[in-house]
């Protein structure tokens, strides 16, 4: 009896196994949409909207903002970073405002060109524009990185470097060191840029998280002139360092 119900369950097990796969799976609507449909979407993102204090007790309002519209391999970039000083009578000075196209080349990495421009915000001011290739993404152990290359209409080269990397501390609060270097491979009377590597920044910022869309922070930097920029410096009898401490927030939409 036992090894006839044995025979019994293999036959059934067999049948229910060697089915035609259209004898049990259920059609779908024809309405449904696909399983994972390409949809486009956009950010924008101010990682800094800040006042320094900076330690010649001069004040000084800091953006560093990006936004992006796309989808999952091809985006448009917006990025744009600047400061003014406060109370000095100069203009707005605009460190990069860059207009970018980016295509995903690897898990978590972007490859991106475009063009950007920079200067001073004056009637009088001479812009410098350039053309820029960047990757950027995210390197192994959660770095975030922004790399780029760029080149003006005079053909100077220029290139730089920023990484970020995010400590959580509680659920809520976070410190972000940050690393900025700046250098050129060619000289520029023009816009004042010495070949070689012209500056390094060092940052630290603790902040906290009301919601994930905004958070407020304090920090302080360090940041030095390098090599011929720091020669240039010197001659004009400017400083070569500086520090300064910060107070602002984090926020996206």
């Amino acid at each position: 009896m036992k090894s006839t119900n044995k025979i019994v369950l293999s036959l059934i097990v067999i049948s229910v196994t060697t089915l035609p796969s259209n004898a049990y799976a259920q059609e779908s609507p024809a309405d449904w949409p696909e399983p994972v449909a390409e949809y486009y979407t956009g950010r924008i993102l101010f990682d800094r909207f800040e006042y320094t204090r900076i330690n010649n007790e001069e004040n000084i309002g800091v953006w560093d903002m990006v936004g992006w519209y796309g989808g999952d391999k091809y985006r448009l970039y917006f990025k744009s970073e600047g400061e003014n000083k406060q109370d000095d009578g100069e203009p707005t000075d605009i460190e990069r405002a860059e207009l970018l196209v980016s295509k995903l080349i690897a898990p978590y990495w972007e490859l991106q060109g475009g063009l950007g421009t920079r200067g001073t915000l004056a009637s009088d001011s001479n812009m410098e524009n350039y053309a820029v290739i960047s990757l950027y993404g995210l390197a192994p152990y959660q770095f975030e990185m922004d790399n780029s290359l760029m080149i003006n209409e005079d053909g100077d080269i220029n290139f730089a470097v920023e990484a970020e990397y995010e400590i959580r501390v509680t659920q809520t609060s976070y410190l972000q060191p940050r690393l900025a270097i700046s250098g050129s491979l060619s000289e520029s009377k023009q816009f004042e840029r010495q070949s070689g590597f012209n500056s390094v920044r060092l940052g630290l910022r603790y902040r906290y998280e009301f919601s994930r869309e905004i958070a407020p922070y304090i920090g302080m930097y360090w940041s030095r002139a390098l090599g011929n920029s720091a020669d240039a410096a010197k001659l004009k009898g400017e400083s070569i360092t500086e520090t300064g401490l910060v107070i602002g927030a984090r926020f996206w939409f």
